[in-house]
């Protein structure tokens, strides 16, 4: 298997970082979000989004998994959004992988990444919000360290209402440790 790297996302990243999440979203989310959501997104209209919401001076670290000068994965990281966060605490937006290249290294090398910039940004915590029957993602979290601290919370997809739970990883004082596995 050739050799993983992650560097910052740029603007040309944006349909190759869009292909990386819809085709992400259906396959994970599958039977977990509603299928009429999942058939109406398409890469052309996420590549709109999200060449229009792009900004350099973003606080928001937007990175990108390559395999061989391809992009194979995506991550985004900044400053915790939920009520009561303070500026210590990190918050995990975004972390996906094509599917075929789950499973593959590609979730490990943008989790690294993602722990040693928490690290570099100061954060003493790092927090992530993951879909309750994502069970994968869930393991995924755990073996890198992060464990369900108890919150939950509601997201809304149309009519429906989908569980969530609430992840955190203690980065102590010496910092971002590497993700295990």
């Amino acid at each position: 298997m050739d050799e993983v790297s992650v560097r910052d996302m740029t603007v040309e990243d944006v349909p190759a970082v869009s292909a990386v999440r819809v085709t992400g979203w259906k396959t994970a989310y599958a039977g977990m979000i509603p299928r009429e959501f999942l058939d109406l997104m398409t890469v052309e209209a996420d590549s709109e989004y999200r060449r229009s919401a792009f900004r350099s001076d973003s606080p928001v670290q937007n990175l990108v998994a390559e395999r061989d000068g391809t992009v194979v994965g995506w991550a985004a990281l900044g400053p915790c959004r939920d009520e009561g966060c303070t500026a210590l605490d990190g918050e995990i937006y975004a972390l996906y992988a094509l599917p075929d290249a789950i499973g593959t290294g590609i979730g490990r090398a943008l989790m690294r990444e993602l722990l040693a910039r928490a690290d570099r940004a100061g954060f003493t915590t790092l927090r992530l919000w993951v879909l309750e029957a994502n069970r994968r993602a869930r393991r995924f979290y755990e073996r890198a360290g992060f464990h369900a601290d108890g919150g939950r919370s509601l997201w809304n997809i149309g009519r429906t209402s989908v569980p969530e739970v609430s992840y955190i990883r203690d980065l102590g004082d010496s910092g971002a440790r590497p993700a295990a596995g």
